[in-house]
């Protein structure tokens, strides 16, 4: 059985939170409630969710969030029309999508698969976006810093996991531009993601001195 007041008081939270809500962070901020009690509130809210309505309630990254559902994206955006937004270049995308499914990988790495001479200037833009950050630095000459997706990266495309990466053709299919083929050789990595460190100010590595996310990032993207 449910309790009448906590069930509610679970959906408010889910929904006034502005990024996913973990079943730990529902125990701590119901301390006192059986966890049992908690989990069973967020069965019954999620069973809700699953009628035909306008919002559904996903799993995001470890947590879950109460979001519009997909098809009714051309009406809501409608209501956004005239809100400005700074959206992803092509090179940011294809360098996220580089590092999405290579990672961690490093700036040299990526540039050889994109078939560019330099991507510094589109790394430090997806640092600042919070949507990649440096994870260690590789052991071979140079020490170069290593790159991975985060937390963010997760929450901004809806993936619950890596795990939930699509095809790169039908990646590619959604983006509306060809991926480097490279990419169709898929590697799989052990890595931790980088969600419990502090996103903070990250060290880049361009071409020279290092870039920090506190200015903004001058384009950087080379062809050969």
């Amino acid at each position: 059985m449910v309790s009448d007041h906590l069930k509610p008081i679970v959906e408010a939270l889910i929904f006034a939170s502005p990024e996913p809500v973990t079943p730990k962070t529902l125990y701590k901020l119901l301390d006192g409630e059986p966890k049992e009690d908690i989990d069973a509130a967020l069965a019954s809210v999620r069973a809700d969710y699953e009628s035909p309505r306008g919002l559904q309630l996903v799993e995001v990254a470890g947590g879950y969030q109460i979001v519009t559902r997909p098809e009714l994206h051309e009406w809501v955006r409608k209501l956004f029309h005239d809100r400005t937004t700074q959206k992803l270049s092509v090179q940011s995308l294809e360098t996220l999508a580089v590092i999405a499914y290579k990672q961690p990988v490093t700036a040299a790495e990526i540039a050889e698969i994109r078939g560019v001479t330099s991507s510094g200037g589109v790394l430090s833009t997806l640092v600042e976006r919070r949507l990649i950050k440096a994870v260690g630095r590789k052991p071979v000459v140079g020490r170069p810093f290593m790159y991975a997706t985060t937390r963010e990266f997760l929450e901004r495309f809806g993936l619950s996991d890596l795990s939930d990466l699509p095809k790169v053709d039908e990646l590619a299919d959604v983006l509306g531009f060809e991926l480097p083929a490279a990419l169709a050789e898929a590697t799989e990595t052990t890595t931790p993601l980088p969600f419990d460190t502090d996103p903070g100010t990250e060290e880049v590595p361009g071409e020279g001195e290092p870039v920090t996310t506190r200015g903004p990032a001058a384009p950087d993207d080379t062809v050969h």
